[in-house]
């Protein structure tokens, strides 16, 4: 009787006891099976710990962790420099010679064998120069001409003219 005053106290006379008995074995079953959830979840966490931290001391552990961070530090310094290496060679070959073209021809269609040539070689930026070498039966001669930007002060032969355009994929 003392338990039904308390259950009209609360705004729950007109419930059965049993009612109230089976909720509460229901609630404490479903609050049973999470607790034995949360072990399984605690017991896998726990074994993924110790496999982190096998053979290991919070010092040794720690000692690993700085290690891996300075190997990382140093592997930034390393691609910085290493990309302002590469940026210089860039720069660098910007200026080596990068097309070429070269023409044999027969200087006075006497000789034979196409002895003479003309060799254009430029840089990216079709500067360079242009080398002739002329045979003949008293001798060999050389010389050069400028380019600049594709062109020449001096006015160009056939056959230099002909390297020129092959130098420059003409």
């Amino acid at each position: 009787m003392q338990m039904s005053k308390l259950l009209t106290k609360i705004g729950m006379g007109n419930v059965d006891i049993g009612y109230i008995l089976i909720g509460m074995f229901v609630a404490i079953l479903i609050l049973l099976i999470l607790l034995i959830f949360q072990i399984r979840q605690s017991s896998k966490l726990q074994k993924r710990l110790d496999k982190f931290t096998l053979g290991k001391d919070g010092k040794s552990l720690e000692k690993d962790i700085v290690g891996i961070y300075e190997d990382n530090k140093f592997l930034k310094i390393t691609v910085e420099k290493n990309k302002k290496d590469i940026d210089k060679i860039f720069e660098n070959l910007e200026d080596t010679f990068q097309k070429m073209g070269i023409v044999k021809y027969d200087a006075f269609r006497q000789m034979g064998g196409q002895l003479s040539f003309s060799l254009a070689l430029l840089n990216e930026k079709n500067n360079g120069f242009i080398i002739n070498s002329v045979h003949s039966t008293e001798g060999c001669y050389s010389y050069t001409k400028e380019i600049r930007n594709g062109e020449s002060s001096i006015s160009l032969s056939e056959e230099e003219q002909r390297a020129l355009n092959l130098a420059m994929g003409q």
